[in-house]
């Protein structure tokens, strides 16, 4: 690895020698070392700076170690059966399909949030998983996507429905002990089996932690519980769970890939873990000087790993109203969209990632102008798990140097609590419609409908009402007047549904790519998220509810939405008002074609009325 820096100013040498006056590699190895052999009792948090740091902690106890992310790398010096382990229990998961069904496994459906399925879309992306059987992220709540998928699985398959389930391994993960959406979405396949009168107790597995919703369901209907750890500890972070854990080595050994050889990608030398360190110093130095959003260059082939480097990074380090750092992914390299390097405004820095002898375009030509940028040179055969242990390694620097713990996310668990407090109103009510907050938010005179498809509505946001009367133009004077206020520095654009299988959720993916780029890119000069919830809750608002600077725009079909789903829709919302944050929502009144098209001139207008202005 080969790290070069560019117009380094303020310079970040003298912040990366911390690192190395500190000892932090040798004191980091040492309390890891004693808390796994001497256990968690002994550990004062108020003394050791690393303690607050990479462990949770409750009334001034260390309840766990959250160290598993670096750890497992150095145990699996010793453990090189540690590979053959895994590949010889996915043998018994096939064996077992087949005993059972007499069947080939052919389909996978990772049922899980967050962390727990965002290193699977990435591999996925980045074509390891191709030799396997066909993978299948189940990341929402919403009914439409797994149906989707059973609809993609019958139609690949040519079989009936009994018999592709007999074909599909299910994974379900949570990482936490309230996680709700696996459970749902595991009931619902259970159902499905037991409709289809098939055995499914060969098909299903699951990982998560002893007693929680998910274990306390999956073990009454006696699936099989596969340990996350290969140490069967419990020290791994959500996110943190690639690139070592089972939920991670799964899948890859699935499609045949080589573990042993992933397994030692992720076993970084102390130089590499220095490199890792040398950017987190360069991006506290820029960070310090306004600089906080960190535009990721990648090479295409690993384009995906994009939003998991997001996630590793803002679910960490979000957490601080203060400082944070934001992972800018999916832009295409277009000067115009920039500021000037010597603008006040100018809050970019640049990270490329490229493999030897093969630069990502552009590099050279925003160096040229005078932006930061870092540039991280791979030698070819580098496996993800390098890249993937050096996002890790960088973001506990970052940590370190602001003295900030990365291994929790207490605004991910607001965002939660309030979820699961519609929901329970709403089984008491006899549904989500009846609920007290839903009605406030559905009768709100902050209200305005768009050719009778689209309704805009922004009940939380703290601005007078806009003088304007057309949604589109509200919209844009409402984003307009949050970025000149000073307040908001990038913006999300989130649909609350399925933007992967069907067509439908794909037409509006599209749509709101498009919307990124006219409106905030090119209109605004500021970054944007366009992803999918309640997936982007646990990637994404752990920096939106803690750091804030976003204006949040979350969009909606109802339409055969369960009552959870909807629930989750207005507690995002909910979440981000009681921190103060700019939120507004989209209601589509359903996901045919004149409702997306609706939407897209819905953008295409805000975006003029935004370019009016100027």
């Amino acid at each position: 690895m080969l790290l070069s820096l560019h117009h380094d100013q303020p310079e970040s040498e003298s912040i990366f020698r911390r690192f190395r006056e500190g000892s932090v590699l040798e004191r980091l190895k040492a309390l890891d070392s004693r808390a796994r052999r001497k256990g968690l009792k002994g550990l004062d948090a108020s003394r050791g700076a690393l303690i607050p740091i990479g462990m949770e902690i409750e009334k001034r106890r260390v309840v766990k170690n959250g160290y598993g992310v670096f750890n497992l790398a150095w145990q699996a010096e010793h453990h090189p059966e540690w590979a053959e382990t895994v590949a010889r229990e996915i043998g018994e998961i096939r064996a077992q399909i087949s005993r059972t069904h007499g069947v080939p496994l052919k389909f996978v459906i990772w049922a899980g949030m967050g962390g727990s399925a965002e290193d699977k879309s990435m591999y996925q992306a980045a074509g390891l998983l191709r030799r396997g059987p066909r993978l299948y992220v189940l990341d929402s709540t919403d009914p439409r996507k797994l149906d989707a998928i059973i609809e993609d699985i019958r139609r690949r398959s040519k079989v009936s429905a009994r018999e592709a389930w007999k074909r599909t391994l299910v994974v379900a993960m949570a990482m936490g002990m309230t996680s709700y959406e696996p459970v749902l979405n595991l009931e619902r396949i259970a159902g499905a089996y037991d409709a289809a009168r098939v055995d499914s107790r060969p098909n299903i597995a699951y990982m998560t932690l002893t007693g929680s919703l998910l274990d306390r369901f999956a073990s009454g209907r006696g699936y099989r519980r596969v340990a996350l750890q290969l140490d069967d500890a419990n020290s791994t972070a959500g996110r943190h769970s690639g690139p070592l854990t089972r939920g991670s080595l799964y899948p890859l050994a699935l499609a045949g890939n080589d573990l042993a050889q992933w397994i030692r990608g992720a076993m970084l030398s102390a130089e590499e873990i220095e490199t890792a360190w040398r950017l987190a110093s360069f991006l506290e130095a820029q960070g310090a000087a306004g600089r906080d959003k960190v535009t990721l260059l990648l090479p295409r082939e690993w384009g995906g790993a994009g939003v998991w480097t997001k996630q590793d990074f803002e679910e960490s380090l979000g957490k601080s109203g203060k400082a944070a750092v934001k992972i800018v992914t999916g832009e295409r390299v277009r000067m115009k969209n920039y500021h000037p390097p010597k603008d006040p405004r100018q809050d970019r820095v640049f990270l490329a990632v490229q493999f030897k002898g093969e630069p990502i375009e552009k590099t050279a030509l925003i160096r040229r102008a005078g932006y930061p940028m870092a540039t991280l040179t791979l030698q070819r055969e580098t496996p993800l798990s390098s890249y993937m242990q050096l996002v890790h390694y960088c973001v506990f620097g970052l940590a370190w140097l602001r003295n900030l713990n990365f291994v929790t996310q207490p605004n991910v668990e607001l965002y939660k609590s309030i979820a699961s407090k519609l929901h329970g109103e709403a089984q008491r009510a006899g549904g989500i419609g009846r609920t007290k907050e839903w009605r406030r938010h559905q009768e709100s005179p902050r209200a305005a409908a768009w050719r009778g498809r689209v309704t805009l509505r922004w009940p939380y946001v703290k601005c007078g009402d806009p003088q304007e009367s057309a949604a589109p133009a509200i919209y844009a004077a409402l984003l307009r007047q949050a970025v000149e206020d000073g307040g908001i520095g990038y913006g999300e654009l989130t649909f609350f549904g399925d933007t992967r299988y069907s067509t439908s959720g794909r037409a509006v993916r599209t749509v709101l790519d498009r919307a990124a780029e006219q409106l905030f890119r090119a209109g605004l000069k500021i970054p944007v998220d366009v992803y999918e919830g309640p997936a982007m809750n646990h990637s994404y608002h752990e920096m939106i509810i803690g750091c804030g600077k976003c204006f949040s725009t979350i969009v909606f079909a109802p339409g055969e939405a369960a009552d959870y789903h909807a629930a989750q829709f207005l507690a995002t919302q909910m979440a981000l008002a009681e921190r103060g944050r700019a939120v507004v929502s989209m209601m589509l009144r359903d996901l045919e074609s004149p409702t997306i098209a609706a939407l897209d001139e819905f953008f295409r207008q805000a975006a003029t009325h935004v370019r009016s202005r100027k």
